[in-house]
C-alpha cells in the first residue's frame, strides 16, 4: 500500500470539498489544451500522420469523423474538416466549448492550414503524444479550404451545431442515439480515455458506430493525474482514500491500466494495429499497490500512456 506520506492531500481535499454543497463549482473551469488554435493543430495532424502510415487514409476519403472528449473548443475536429472530413461528430460529457472561443480558433486554424504551417513539437509542446518522425507539414494530405466550406463551417459554429450541419456536439448520453450504426470512418481521442468509466460500453459504441474497415486513434494517458506524489501512484491508494478523492466530481481518472483497454477493445472485437507505449520507471512494487490492482503486470506499472490504433474488420475478419 502507498505510504501515507506520499498521498497528495491537496487531491483529498478537493475530492471532498466536491462533496460539499456548491462544491462541484470548483469544477467548471475547463480542461486546458484545446483554447489553443496550435495545440489543435498539432493533435490532429499527429493523429493523421500516424493513421496514414498503417492505413492511407488521409489519401483517400475521410467521411465522417467522430471526436470524444473534445474539451475547451472543438479545435481538433475543427482541423478534420479543414483536411477535408466531410462531417464532425464532438462527444463530450461536460459541454466546455463556446461559440466565441470555436470561432476564434478556427480562423487561427485557417491561417495554419493555409501556409501549411509545420507540425507543434515537442520543444513547443513536450507533453502531447504520440511523437512523430517528421513535423513538416504532410503535403499529402488534402486541405478543403475553398471559401464556401469555410463559410459553411463558420455558420455551423455561429448555428450552435444542430444536427443537419457538418460539425455537431453530441452529449455523451445522448450519443448512441444521436449517431447511426455503421456511419463512422475514423473515431479518435487524446488523453481522454483515461477519464471514462464505463470503457466496455464506450468501445461497444464506437464498434457499432465504425463502418467495416474503420480506424479508431487513441493516447491515452495512465499518470495519476496529480492524484498522488507518484506518477503511479493512484494504483496504490485504498478504495476508501480514493473515494474521497473522487468526490462527486463529473469525471476524474478511471484508474484502469493499459491491459484493461487492450482486454476490452478485443472483447469487442477491435484488432489492435499499432500499440506504442510511454515508459516510466515505477518506484512501486506489485506488493504496495491497492488490492484491485495487485495483479497488474510489470508492462502496464510502468507504462504511463499508449498510443493505439484499432481497426474495426469487416465481415470476412480479414485485414
Amino acid at each position: 500500500m502507498l505510504p501515507i506520506a506520499t498521498y497528495n492531500l491537496k487531491a483529498i481535499l478537493e475530492g471532498t470539498l466536491s462533496l460539499l454543497p456548491g462544491g462541484l463549482r470548483l469544477f467548471t473551469k475547463g480542461t486546458r489544451g484545446t483554447d489553443s488554435a496550435r495545440y489543435c493543430y498539432s493533435v490532429w495532424l499527429r493523429h493523421l500522420v500516424k493513421t496514414q502510415e498503417l492505413t492511407a487514409i488521409a489519401g483517400g476519403r475521410l467521411g465522417t469523423v467522430v471526436e470524444l472528449g473534445p474539451g475547451d473548443s472543438l479545435g481538433t475536429g475543427l482541423a478534420a474538416l479543414l483536411c477535408g472530413a466531410e462531417k464532425y461528430i464532438a462527444i463530450d460529457a461536460v459541454e466546455h466549448a463556446d461559440r466565441e472561443r470555436n470561432l476564434r480558433i478556427f480562423e487561427d486554424l485557417v491561417g495554419l492550414f493555409r501556409v501549411g504551417a509545420p507540425i507543434p513539437d515537442q520543444q513547443e509542446l513536450p507533453q502531447v503524444l504520440p511523437l512523430l518522425d517528421d513535423y513538416a507539414f504532410p503535403n499529402c494530405i488534402r486541405r478543403g479550404l475553398r471559401r464556401d466550406r469555410l463559410d459553411d463551417i463558420a455558420a455551423a459554429l455561429r448555428d450552435d451545431l444542430n444536427k443537419k450541419s457538418l460539425a455537431t456536439y453530441v452529449n455523451a448520453i445522448e450519443a448512441p442515439g444521436a449517431i447511426l450504426s455503421e456511419s463512422v470512418d475514423l473515431i479518435f481521442s487524446q488523453a481522454v480515455l483515461e477519464h471514462v468509466d464505463d470503457l466496455d460500453t464506450v468501445y461497444t459504441n464506437c464498434f457499432a458506430w465504425l463502418r467495416p474497415g474503420g480506424i479508431m486513434s487513441h493516447q491515452i494517458d495512465f499518470k495519476s493525474h496529480g492524484t498522488s506524489r507518484e506518477w503511479n501512484g493512484h494504483w496504490a491508494y485504498p478504495d476508501s482514500i480514493w473515494r474521497l478523492i473522487r468526490g462527486k466530481r463529473p469525471y476524474l481518472i478511471n484508474r484502469q491500466p493499459c491491459g484493461t483497454h487492450l482486454e476490452a477493445l478485443a472483447k469487442v472485437g477491435f484488432v489492435v494495429l499499432s500499440e506504442e507505449r510511454t515508459r516510466r520507471s515505477s518506484r512501486l512494487t506489485q506488493g504496495q499497490l491497492a488490492r484491485a490492482f495487485r495483479g497488474i503486470s510489470t508492462d502496464d506499472l510502468t507504462t504511463a500512456g499508449v498510443y493505439l490504433i484499432t481497426k474495426k474488420m469487416g465481415s470476412d475478419r480479414v485485414p
